[in-house]
């Protein structure tokens, strides 16, 4: 069984998604309409813009989301999912392509993310760092024990956890987590607390304009951050998306309940090759692929 996987932010790069305008009129088209949708010429910085450029919070979730969105609408008739999942924003680009989202509903609610985020992370200052060579249940123990509020955010694979939350309980978690084996605890260049309860005010944000949009059957499962199990249900993906930002991304549970449902191969579509070194940590003997036209 095949499923296709969808990254989510820090997978963006200059000239991401110009080869697909430049050889799909199909491709041409949406990226047109992306622009029309947001009301900026986002091609532009996604073609010729710079690192920076491609940083800015109302860039880089959209442009993620359109490059993986308009690359598995162009290979047409050889996209057959027989399941599919994204990484945190990947979710997103993943519930379009298997049809519970339509492009311009994915596409606003993506970009109404980006700026709640932003907002919630000028509220107060917070901070994600990334936790190598522990087990989870040691980074969840030494998260509660913390002063402060500092969650685990992103399970990735095994022996690396992102945990986020305030700026100093986050600093004084990793020093915890050094002394208790950590290989790495290291603070990441972020803006703010994702997947933590810091990210309320934008879950709330969000949910209204979730709650507004249309949700159809999928032609099949997502495997959701929040709940990791296979869901079809629109009302029930619905509930999970609201849930998404201040909930864990449980990546590694979600690709291990893929590969006990019957996945054998991994495709990512989007930018990079990030999922597919983890699907690899999770299981070495997963295939795994990037997506071609």
């Amino acid at each position: 069984m095949k499923a296709y996987v969808f990254p989510g932010q820090g997978a963006q790069f200059t000239g991401m998604g110009k080869d697909l305008f430049d050889k799909s009129p199909e491709a041409m088209k949406l990226f047109h309409e992306a622009n029309e949708i947001l009301g900026f010429p986002i091609t532009e910085i996604m073609f010729e813009g710079s690192a920076d450029d491609l940083k800015e919070t109302k860039v880089t979730q959209p442009a993620i989301f359109l490059h993986s969105v308009i690359l598995s609408k162009v290979m047409g008739d050889s996209f057959k999912p027989d399941m599919v999942a994204g990484h945190s924003l990947g979710e997103f680009s993943a519930l379009v392509a298997n049809g519970t989202l339509k492009f311009e509903d994915g596409l606003r609610l993506v970009s109404r993310r980006a700026l709640a985020m932003q907002k919630a992370c000028e509220l107060k200052p917070s901070t994600m760092a990334a936790v190598l060579g522990l087990e989870d249940q040691v980074v969840e123990q030494v998260c509660e024990d913390t002063e402060g509020i500092v969650v685990p955010a992103n399970y990735n694979c095994p022996g690396q956890l992102v945990i986020s939350g305030e700026i100093d309980a986050v600093n004084l978690a990793c020093e915890a987590l050094k002394e208790k084996g950590a290989r790495r605890a290291l603070v990441l260049p972020v803006g703010g607390a994702f997947h933590s309860p810091l990210m309320e005010p934008a879950r709330e944000d969000l949910a209204r304009a979730i709650e507004e949009t249309k949700f159809s059957k999928p032609i099949c499962a997502v495997y959701q951050n929040v709940s990791t199990k296979a869901e079809t249900d629109p009302e029930r993906i619905k509930e999970n998306l609201i849930s998404q930002l201040t909930a864990p991304v449980k990546w590694t549970q979600s690709v291990q309940q893929m590969l006990s449902d019957g996945a054998r191969s991994f495709i990512e579509v989007g930018p990079g090759k990030v999922l597919q070194g983890l699907v690899k940590k999770i299981d070495r003997s997963a295939e795994v692929a990037s997506a071609e036209v």
